[in-house]
């Protein structure tokens, strides 16, 4: 019964939110109230997670009086989602829903001096740019182009648009046979046929039009007839693109490759347009690295960007860097700060830069204060990681997440007072509802001395009403990336409050190989998938099993992408730890992967080369330790999780690993999803993931 009456509700609350009631579309339309949400038993579900509000992207009002921001919401009976409009007062007072309709609001910017907000809608038909009142009346289309609309940004006057849409680069199959119409197959004569989930036929364009109000002409194409992606797949949106103060220039991320020298490489720069000349400068020609996202400083006379310094690596230490505009000088200012820069934002007087990072399982505030040698001052503590950052007067406006909550947002103050941290609000209680009927389970810290004398810091989440009299059965989670760090996360797949709620206690430790830990640390995993890091995970394991309330004759192990892989390995190299095993979007061949993955800079990388390279004694210890090779040593249950349209990480990689244990006698499950990427995305298939997850676990860790 529980699961239907969220079903329900989640269906309920979802049509209201998309314009199922009988005022849809009009601004002060009734929305089910987040107070009817009844969860039983105060233990987190997949439908509980699945119920609550996601928000999105903010945006503050140049009066700096009031917030726009998105939040997604999402219907597992009607197996889709929709996002919607709120604004509230930049003290989180006078929050309201504003738009009521059954298509997607995304994107919202304040433009018009503050009269007006924009968004990108797909209620056309494609998704195009809109304008609204800020009570949601007046909706108005403001673009008619010939295809959708990825992301803009009104220049500083408000007179042109720069906007982001695919163009075509490849002849399709139809056209080179015309009297084939029909015909499916994809014909490929160079490498990058295929990126994340797709097959690629073109790529992203920056595009700069005339804007007058009402609507917008002399669009030009920035990268007319060139094949290049800006900004760049998958990742990249709006923030690789940015305007000068003075609307005359556009800096934009770009990597000029194709084909094979795309493949192999991360080099891409900056490189700044100018309106008047049609001429293009590309200022970061000297790193072979990521350079990525510029910021013009306010003032104009400096523009800042993240940098990677070595090609090929895109786990590098993501650098700070600024150029002043006159002399060209360049300058690596977030040097102090030992961990990437995760996002940054210039402060209003030019003379400082706030940005994101990740220390000790934390992602933090900072400043840089870049006329005192560079200082970095952190701004915020505690166990969470903040997202996304804006300006409103003196306070930071941001996006803050845990492992124990989704994300809210926040006011943070500017500066610090003396020692203390800065204070920090809470703006928005968007599931408040969920949360004040849920048993959270505790989040501990502990650090580990590893084989090689380390510390490691390793978190623990307890179940709720956690007794320590008890034993319980405990899971080994093994991080993805593989460089991403095991921080305050939350997730709403691999969500470690669902797991302690179904009484398991989680060890999730930051191995070797994740960032905010050092240089050195981070880079232990480069070349050496089967080395210290699989250490790192027995270490943390085999230290929690001395508590008197785990039990050792039920530990478990489970990861995704990486995490995946580790899963496999470990498989081969448990000695009998554990009982059961689950792998998502793991690689279980690497020699296959080294030749099926589309962005071959990452192999080559992270394996140190080709298998072929038989005189290359880095590749050929990562070959020796692919997974494949030690499934005769495999003697524990698992379960294999894939996507069909994963392109970094074929199928055929969980498909194998299944035959294989199958083949070798060993209980074994293959959970297939023909529709999903490297994720899993759409709603009845991540209630079907959560199912079929703690389903295999509770059989044998039970």
């Amino acid at each position: 019964m529980k699961q239907v009456n969220l079903l329900l509700m989640s269906a309920a609350m979802t049509l209201a939110a998309c314009g199922g009631t009988k005022d849809a579309g009009q601004a002060g339309a009734p929305l089910i109230e987040r107070s009817d949400i009844k969860i039983e038993g105060k233990r987190m579900t997949p439908e509980a997670l699945w119920a609550m509000g996601r928000i999105g992207g903010v945006a503050v009002s140049p009066d700096e009086k009031q917030i726009a921001y998105t939040v997604a919401y999402y219907s597992v009976p009607e197996n889709k989602s929709n996002r919607e409009v709120f604004v509230m007062n930049t003290d989180g007072t006078e929050n309201k829903q504003i738009t009521r309709t059954p298509w997607q609001e995304n994107e919202v910017t304040w433009i018009k001096g503050g009269t007006k907000l924009a968004f990108l809608s797909n209620e056309s038909g494609s998704s195009q740019l809109w304008e609204m009142n800020p009570d949601g009346s007046g909706r108005k289309q403001l673009t008619q182009y010939d295809g959708d609309l990825e992301g803009y940004s009104f220049s500083p006057d408000g007179k042109k648009l720069l906007f982001i849409a695919q163009v075509q680069t490849k002849q399709s199959t139809a056209e080179k046979y015309p009297d084939l119409p029909k015909a499916t197959g994809i014909i490929v004569t160079d490498l990058m046929y295929k990126h994340w989930d797709e097959w690629v036929t073109g790529a992203p364009h920056p595009f700069v039009a005339d804007f007058d109000g009402n609507g917008i002409s002399n669009i030009k194409d920035i990268l007319e007839g060139e094949p290049y992606e800006s900004p760049m797949r998958p990742w990249g949106g709006i923030e690789q693109l940015a305007w000068s103060p003075a609307g005359d220039k556009v800096a934009y991320t770009c990597r000029k490759k194709t084909g094979l020298a795309y493949a192999i490489s991360t080099n891409s720069d900056i490189y700044i347009y100018d309106l008047a000349t049609q001429k293009t400068e590309n200022i970061t020609e000297e790193n072979k690295g990521y350079d990525t996202n510029p910021q013009y400083s306010p003032d104009g006379k400096y523009i800042a960007w993240q940098s990677m310094e070595r090609d090929g690596y895109e786990a590098d230490l993501n650098r700070l860097f600024i150029m002043n505009l006159e002399t060209g000088e360049k300058r690596f200012v977030s040097k102090a700060f030992e961990s990437n820069v995760d996002g940054f934002l210039w402060n209003k007087d030019s003379k400082s830069i706030y940005f994101i990072g990740v220390w000790h399982g934390e992602t933090q505030i900072y400043n840089i204060d870049l006329a005192a040698n560079d200082k970095v001052t952190q701004l915020t503590d505690g166990m969470y990681d903040y997202a996304s950052l804006a300006l409103a007067g003196d306070k930071i406006i941001a996006a803050r997440h845990s492992m124990s909550m989704g994300d809210e947002i926040y006011a943070v103050a500017a500066t610090r007072s003396g020692d203390a941290f800065a204070e920090v609000k809470q703006l928005t209680f968007e599931n408040k509802q969920i949360y004040d009927q849920l048993e959270m389970g505790k989040v501990e810290a502990r650090w580990m001395k590893t084989t090689d004398g380390k510390q490691m810091l390793t978190w623990v989440i307890y179940p709720p009403q956690f007794d320590p009299n008890k034993k319980y059965p405990t899971l080994l989670f093994c991080e993805g990336g593989p460089q991403s760090p095991v921080s305050q996360f939350w997730s709403y797949r691999w969500n470690f409050q669902i797991m302690a709620a179904n009484d398991y206690i989680i060890v999730a430790p930051n191995r070797r190989g994740l960032p905010g830990f050092g240089v050195e640390w981070n880079e232990a995993i480069s070349g050496d998938y089967g080395g210290q890091c699989m250490k790192d995970y027995f270490t943390a394991i085999d230290e929690m099993a001395k508590e008197p309330f785990v039990d050792n004759d039920r530990l478990g192990c489970v990861g995704a992408s990486f995490g995946g892989f580790s899963v496999y390995w470990l498989a081969g190299h448990h000695d009998k730890r554990f009982k059961a095993f689950i792998a998502h979007d793991g690689i279980f061949n690497m020699e296959m992967q080294y030749l099926e993955t589309e962005e071959k800079w990452f192999a080559n990388w992270d394996m140190g080369g080709a298998y072929w390279e038989k005189q290359n004694p880095v590749a050929q210890r990562t070959f020796a330790n692919s997974p494949h090779q030690f499934v005769d040593k495999w003697d524990t249950p698992i379960l294999c999780i894939h996507g069909e349209k994963d392109y970094r990480i074929l199928a055929n990689q969980a498909m194998a690993a299944f035959d294989a244990a199958v083949m070798r006698g060993i209980p074994a499950e293959l959970l297939i999803y023909p529709d999903e990427n490297h994720w899993v995305l759409k709603p009845q298939n991540g209630i079907l993931w959560q199912r079929t997850y703690f389903e295999w676990l509770d059989k044998w860790l039970k």
